[in-house]
């Protein structure tokens, strides 16, 4: 049997009798305070099967370097339970698989930036520092990262026995040059343009840039302490395994937007749709073709209350050639974003049950918005950077032309 921890407090414990099934802890559907562990799992509503648990589960690990995770730790790439037993206990959200959280704060402090360089140099061969002592963490997605703690002053360390990260530190791409700064200026511009979006900065170690995005699942207590909040992506709320989160997946059955809006309808609150598409208009405008519905997450509280997350992992494609450019998800059947007509947003609005006029309002709105911020966001991100930044004048360019079109194609 592996338990699901919240703190020290037993959640839920997963069994395994010819197929995995989740039971809660009758402690813990006591709590007034209790949160299910996903919006489709409800708290006293009996066992949940393997058929529900089994994506939801696979959606907390990463999609690369699971072949190195599981030879490292002499279990199979496919066993879902036995990783998150090993490197579950600081993962998306508020659970800890396997082991509660060690009381107090432990950290391996990180002395200098000679050795996180070296620490980011080692993560394709180590990935999440797999097999260090009191190391378990794991965050889903493609692109290299780690989970740290960064003290008040700024010191950054690595969290041990299951104490809470607080930020996700990206290392730049050598294959995406200038992706720091990139998505350093997409966050920036979400939140000048009113949207929530995950707080940034950047900095160096050695010859290695690195974007420091501050966890939007975590939070402070009146005691100073570090504390989770709960969290599951749309690709779990969907009930789909990660190779589903675009639409075009392999298995001919990937998630829709249709999906994502009705299950944020029908799960958070109707109202989260108009946030959700505030979140798709924007993707769209900046050029992100991997806005995937992993990479939009549900917030829960206490008694399984939610709201959307802010923004997280945008990114402009349009300034790389060798990125696919076509949508994750289509709109109105198109995957191509210049493409997209005031007939084809009207359609979706239909589709999601919102409405035509007030969607085509929205789209001009946000793409007038995001234009005219993007001069003011620049100079901010330059300054985070250090020096001037050659990309950011690519972005921009980018970002402008494709509002301008979707304004005009939009209007005509």
């Amino acid at each position: 049997m592996t338990t699901i921890f919240y703190e020290a407090l037993p959640v839920a414990h997963l069994t395994f009798d010819g197929e995995w099934r989740l039971d809660y802890d009758p402690s813990w559907e006591a709590r007034r305070s209790a949160f299910p562990v996903s919006l489709t799992m409800s708290l006293r509503a009996g066992p949940v099967g393997a058929e529900r648990l089994l994506p939801w589960l696979a959606n907390l690990l990463p999609e690369t370097h699971l072949a190195e995770i599981g030879r490292r730790l002499k279990v199979s790439p496919q066993d879902i339970v036995g990783l998150l037993g090993h490197i579950g206990r600081d993962t998306a959200g508020a659970l800890s698989i396997g082991a509660p959280r060690k009381p107090g704060i432990h950290l391996q402090p990180v002395p200098d930036a000679t050795a996180l360089e070296r620490i980011l140099g080692e993560l394709p061969a180590k990935p999440f520092l797999v097999g260090e002592r009191g190391v378990s963490m794991s965050l889903a997605g493609v692109q290299e990262k780690l989970p740290v703690f960064v003290d008040e002053g700024g010191a950054i360390s690595i969290p041990i026995d299951g104490t809470p990260s607080t930020h996700i530190l990206k290392p730049g791409s050598k294959r995406l040059a200038g992706s720091v700064e990139n998505e350093a200026f997409c966050l920036t511009l979400a939140r000048a343009c009113g949207l929530g979006a995950a707080e940034a900065t950047i900095g160096v170690a050695g010859n290695r840039r690195y974007l420091l995005v501050k966890r939007h699942d975590r939070f402070t207590d009146p005691q100073g302490e570090t504390r989770r909040l709960h969290q599951e992506d749309l690709c779990q709320l969907t009930g789909n395994f990660p190779s589903q989160k675009y639409e075009r997946s392999s298995t001919g059955r990937g998630v829709t937007l249709k999906m994502m809006f009705d299950t944020a309808s029908d799960l958070v609150s109707p109202a989260e749709r108009l946030t959700l598409l505030d979140a798709v208009i924007f993707n769209v405008l900046i050029c992100n073709s991997d806005s995937h519905a992993k990479n939009y997450s549900i917030l829960i509280g206490a008694g399984g209350s939610a709201k959307m997350a802010p923004l997280y992992d945008l990114m402009c494609a349009a300034v790389y050639r060798q990125v696919d450019q076509s949508l994750p998800q289509g709109i109105a059947g198109r995957f191509n974003a210049p493409d997209l007509r005031r007939a084809d947003w009207q359609a979706l609005a239909d589709e999601v049950g919102l409405s035509g006029a007030s969607t085509l309002r929205r789209v001009v709105e946000l793409a007038e918005r995001v234009s005219a911020a993007c001069d003011d966001v620049a100079p901010q991100v330059e300054a985070l950077a250090g020096d001037p930044v050659i990309v950011l004048e690519k972005i921009i360019n980018s970002v402008r032309k494709r509002c301008r079109r979707i304004q005009v194609q939009c209007r005509g």
